[in-house]
């Protein structure tokens, strides 16, 4: 099952490489201006169907439910992995942003890149975005407690991730290279954590 895993980092490594790559323009790419309006003008009432899966991706309640799980199953190798996931989460972070530093002003929030944004709950309007930190964390925990979960629950972990993907460009917290460029990170950590510590 390793080389599943390794895999499955690889699927990651390259959407992060594509994401990096189509995020250093001097501007948002016009396509992805019209796929952020798309899902941005989806209507008012999707918000608090949203608004819940999106805290899996939050640093302290994503943790947190890793934990909770890898704890009913008794195994100490599921919590590590969860506490590398968030750790490597912020350390990923910084990397891409410094690796994106001269395209930092052009991958602000939404509020500053995206005329008309719509931005809904407390997100801010200005600030570095780029990559989402949210679907890094929420790709990375799945990654690592999908070998002991059941099939079904797999596919909820995966629904759960493209539901945090959506709704941070929902709510104007994200441009979608952002959110794109999460996923790739997390299942390049995610994988190598689940081949190696699950």
């Amino acid at each position: 099952m390793v080389w599943l895993w390794l895999v499955v980092a690889g699927v990651g490594f390259g959407a992060a490489a594509a994401s990096i790559a189509a995020a250093r323009h001097p501007t948002i790419p016009v396509w992805e201006m019209r796929v952020f309006r798309v899902i941005n003008r989806l209507p008012d009432w999707l918000y608090p169907t949203l608004w819940p899966p999106m805290q899996l991706g939050n640093l302290v309640v994503g943790t947190a439910v890793g934990l909770v799980a890898a704890a009913v199953t008794t195994d100490a190798a599921l919590g590590t992995g969860v506490i590398l996931a968030m750790l490597l989460k912020l350390v990923t972070e910084r990397i891409v942003r410094r690796e994106m530093a001269a395209y930092l002003t052009v991958r602000e929030r939404p509020g500053t890149s995206e005329p008309g944004a719509i931005l809904r709950g407390d997100v801010p309007p200005e600030g570095p975005s780029f990559p989402s930190g949210h679907v890094i964390l929420v790709a990375a925990v799945s990654c690592v407690l999908a070998p002991i979960l059941p099939a079904a629950w797999v596919a909820f972990a995966a629904l759960c991730t493209v539901l945090v993907m959506v709704g941070r460009v929902y709510v104007g917290a994200h441009n979608p290279l952002d959110v794109t460029a999460g996923l790739g990170a997390g299942l390049l950590l995610g994988g190598v954590l689940a081949a190696f510590v699950g």
